[in-house]
């Protein structure tokens, strides 16, 4: 009877050796804690153990009493979960462990200060072009295809170059510095020589003798040094957000971690959304109020590169704090540790695009990112031709952006609230099409008003406003909630997309993405905005079809989001597979469905006898 008791008391300690020797582990760090022990269905303890050692052993006890009755009714879930019970839990705060919380806390703090000072460079960038001598609204177009898009590529080729012979942190601080450096000797030094360093005279005796129409690349030319200003803002918006930010976060972000943050990210740079609309108004006010004789934009322009500098320097000391001590602590992304290389040779940046055209999963993506810029630069050029109308004045003119990005980040702000219950209902693929869906409905109804306004003139006139202003506010509700759907769902849903697949895939593909594709979809639209101008002889002239061209992009768009959610769902659920099956250290096994919502569930169950 002791033989078949002994036989079945060592086979529940096997069922539960492993897990329990987490337990183990802490009672023998002490060598005077324990002399001897002994598991044969008794414990016996040297009369030198400490109290610690008396506790373990009762532990041990208790699992092994609990393993052979759990290993008698052959419950091997049980099993799993009562070796889980005996482990410590780690202290949670709102549901996140306090290493979670930290993550959450530094990068959102971080996307404050980044979205902080990418709305004042927005707001200013194009009042300072528009209203620079010789130059006008006609000039962005130009400075989007024939600017922007080819420093991007230079950027690319950079960014490519520099990711093969530096790290992660050398990297960021590399990129980011520059940036602060021109804002700030452009509003202390080159703005105030702009006169002695722009060459006007040439280009005007240019002009008459080539005619108005070269008139916007001639401007480019005069005013080279609020152009590079432009460009450096696009920049800052593809670079410092998209590819240091977030590709920070998703080295550091678990998949579970990006799920419950990614929404939230966004909620701590909304609010800069709002503080930043209200310091481009207050500066806007103090250039309307200047004594004649004072250049304003030079008051103005001191002032917001001053917060703009002051906020980058608080980038990159919290970027600093976030390396040096949270990250030892914390848990990685699978992808993200270490892992023995693989000799491999270097890709050109010809060879980079190569292989991430030939993925699928990449081209999807590339094809949101890019349908989403020329979208958004179709309705904005539109709106912004309407606004420019409406407020000739640029005191004007930076005062309503400066509201407009005040109601933006308000709304935006809500929208991240109510975000992370989409994704918890709904999943992913319907967070990825709201904001298609949403500008599309919001583009029909902006593009009926300015197409059919006359008709709806004495409507207009009784609500006390013109049909101008009519098309300026609902272009601004449009724009704003395209905005507020693309920071609260559209970005998240992009960069959680990133996080299944391989580091080399993630860190190319970011880049060839965020800063190509980004500005490629905003010249995109320009130049369609272009060859419509000059077919038609005017951009009103043009409305009709660049609605035509707006709807079939959003076609496009809803089409890639749908394959990439049967993409991303399925790669999802081969992570969750490979990665329990790692961590598989009991006799169960891993299955995996597509749930509610299309969010992927996976259950531990046991094996069968023939597996």
């Amino acid at each position: 009877m002791r033989s078949t008791g002994s036989k079945m008391n060592a086979t529940a300690m096997k069922a539960v050796r492993k897990p329990s020797a987490v337990v183990a582990r802490q009672g023998m760090r002490s060598s005077q804690m324990m002399n001897q022990v002994r598991l044969d269905g008794r414990q016996h303890v040297s009369s030198s153990s400490s109290r610690a050692g008396t506790q373990w052993v009762q532990k041990a006890r208790i699992a092994e009493v609990r393993g052979w009755q759990l290993r008698a009714t052959g419950n091997k879930n049980a099993i799993v979960k009562a070796a889980a019970a005996d482990e410590p839990e780690e202290k949670k705060i709102f549901g996140m462990s306090m290493i979670s919380l930290g993550k959450f806390v530094s990068l959102a703090f971080m996307f404050f200060c980044i979205l902080f000072n990418y709305t004042i460079l927005r707001d200013t960038k194009d009042v300072l072009v528009v209203t620079a001598p010789g130059s006008g609204a006609e000039i962005i177009p130009f400075l989007k295809t024939w600017l922007n898009l080819p420093l991007a590529f230079g950027f690319m080729w950079l960014y490519s170059k520099l990711s093969n012979v530096m790290g992660p942190q050398r990297l960021f601080y590399t990129i980011i510095f520059p940036f602060l450096a021109f804002f700030t000797s452009f509003a202390f030094v080159i703005y105030p020589l702009k006169d002695f360093i722009h060459p006007y005279g040439a280009m005007n005796a240019v002009l008459n003798v080539v005619g108005d129409r070269f008139a916007a690349p001639l401007a480019i030319i005069s005013n080279w040094s609020f152009c590079l200003f432009y460009v450096a803002s696009e920049l800052w918006g593809s670079v410092v957000v998209s590819v240091l930010f977030w590709g920070f976060a998703n080295q550091i972000c678990t998949v579970d971690e990006a799920k419950q943050f990614y929404p939230l990210f966004g909620l701590g740079a909304n609010v800069a959304l709002i503080f930043s609309g209200r310091a481009v108004k207050y500066f806007s006010q103090v250039r309307a109020n200047l004594p004649p004789g004072v250049d304003g934009w030079a008051v103005s322009l001191k002032g917001m590169m001053s917060l703009v500098l002051g906020f980058g320097l608080l980038i990159a000391l919290n970027y600093f704090l976030v390396n040096k001590f949270l990250l030892p602590k914390a848990k990685l992304p699978q992808a993200s540790k270490p892992k023995t290389k693989k000799k491999k040779a270097n890709m050109s940046v010809p060879e980079s695009l190569k292989f991430l055209a030939g993925q699928k999963y990449i081209r999807d993506l590339a094809t949101l990112v890019v349908a989403y810029g020329i979208s958004i630069n179709l309705v904005e050029v539109t709106w912004k031709s309407k606004i420019k109308a409406q407020f000739p004045n640029p005191n004007d003119y930076s005062a309503f952006m400066g509201d407009f990005s005040t109601y933006t980040g308000v709304v935006t702000f809500t929208m991240m609230l109510v975000s992370r219950f989409i994704f918890r209902k709904f999943g992913w693929g319907t967070a990825a099409l709201i904001t298609p869906v949403v500008l599309f409905i919001t583009g029909i109804a902006f593009f009926s008003l300015v197409l059919f306004s006359d008709a709806l003139t004495p409507s207009i006139a009784a609500l006390g406003m013109t049909p101008l202003m009519a098309a300026v506010l609902v272009g601004a509700a449009q724009n704003i909630f395209s905005k507020s759907s693309k920071y609260s769902l559209f970005d998240p849903c992009k960069e959680m997309a990133y996080i299944p697949l391989d580091a080399e895939t993630k860190v190319k593909g970011k880049a060839a993405i965020d800063v190509v594709c980004n500005p490629l979809g905003k010249s995109g639209g320009a130049l369609i905005q272009q060859f419509l101008i000059l077919g038609f002889g005017s951009l009103s002239a043009s409305t009709p079809y660049l609605a035509v061209f707006l709807f079939g992009i959003i076609a496009l768009w809803i089409k890639s989001s749908l394959s990439l959610n049967e993409q991303f769902t399925e790669v999802t659920k081969e992570d969750i597979k490979s990665e329990m099956k790692e961590q598989d250290t009991t006799d169960v096994k891993i299955e995996s469905k597509v749930g509610e919502g299309g969010m992927v569930e996976g259950e531990v169950v046991a094996k069968e006898k023939s597996e």
